[in-house]
């Protein structure tokens, strides 16, 4: 993900903005494209979520004749890979040497987070959050974390969050914050979507986002605009520790690529 998020920084990739579609029984459903220049492949996503469920499927093409070459039926799975990665990545990056870490939300992202994170933290407590007592307490068993009752709370409680939530509201507010705080904002993918309060993104020491116009469009930057933001991929050729940081995640279809090529090399011939 540090590679194509670079690539992206770079401008080597045509990646175009996603396409929406929202069904007549409230299916939510998004289509990313991306294609490295001097690469083999070009890639198609399509991710979607009814009632509550995910799914989804990838498929990549000869950059040179357009014949399919894989198809990935990975109900999603993929996507929800790479965007855990991304948060845990950026975290990374940012030097961060947190021991505990809050999570917003209860689904397959917030078990993916906190997995990733494992990974490149030394944690030793995981706090969450989440609108249903019974998912949340079913999803903290999982990941062995501790629920607290408002996002409120979690925020008192860390200086590293993790937000992975369908909000079209604030969740998370200002005066919420400890000092030198970071939140991966992961769930604003659509228009109307909100998880933070525009003052968090003002106040911030570095704002971060995947792509500037997918965030003004999709993310976070939508509710507030004209704020001065680094890309990820620019991040990554120099980061450096910040006091404190937001990291708007919108998903690229350029992520999309790096993943289902991955996947597919690991399954060709030597």
């Amino acid at each position: 993900m540090r590679e194509a998020l670079m690539a992206q920084a770079r401008g080597e990739c045509s990646t175009p903005m996603p396409m929406h579609l929202e069904t007549a029984n409230g299916g939510e459903v998004h289509m990313k494209a991306s294609y490295r220049r001097g690469g083999k492949y070009f890639a198609l996503k399509m991710a979607s979520t009814f009632q509550g469920k995910g799914n989804g499927m990838m498929m990549l093409a000869s950059a040179e004749t357009g014949e399919p070459v894989a198809y990935f039926a990975d109900e999603g799975h993929l996507t929800d890979v790479r965007t855990a990665a991304v948060s845990a990545m950026v975290a990374r990056e940012l030097g961060r040497l947190d021991t505990s870490i809050g999570i917003l939300g209860t689904g397959i992202q917030a078990r993916l987070t906190a997995r990733f994170h494992r990974h490149v933290l030394p944690l030793e407590k995981i706090v969450l959050w989440g609108r249903d007592a019974e998912k949340a307490a079913r999803c903290a068993e999982e990941i062995g974390a501790t629920v607290v009752k408002t996002p409120a709370d979690l925020a008192a409680s860390t200086r590293l969050i993790v937000t992975c939530t369908a909000s079209r509201a604030p969740l998370l507010f200002a005066q919420d914050l400890q000092p030198g705080t970071h939140i991966s904002a992961v769930g604003a993918d659509s228009v109307g979507k909100q998880e933070l309060d525009p003052e968090i993104l003002r106040q911030a020491d570095l704002l971060l986002v995947d792509s500037r116009a997918q965030s003004e469009k999709l993310g976070e930057l939508q509710h507030a605009r004209e704020l001065r933001t680094v890309e990820i991929g620019e991040f990554c050729v120099q980061p450096r520790p910040v006091g404190s940081s937001v990291a708007d995640m919108t998903g690229l279809g350029v992520e999309d690529l790096y993943i289902a090529e991955m996947v597919f090399k690991g399954q060709e011939p030597e």
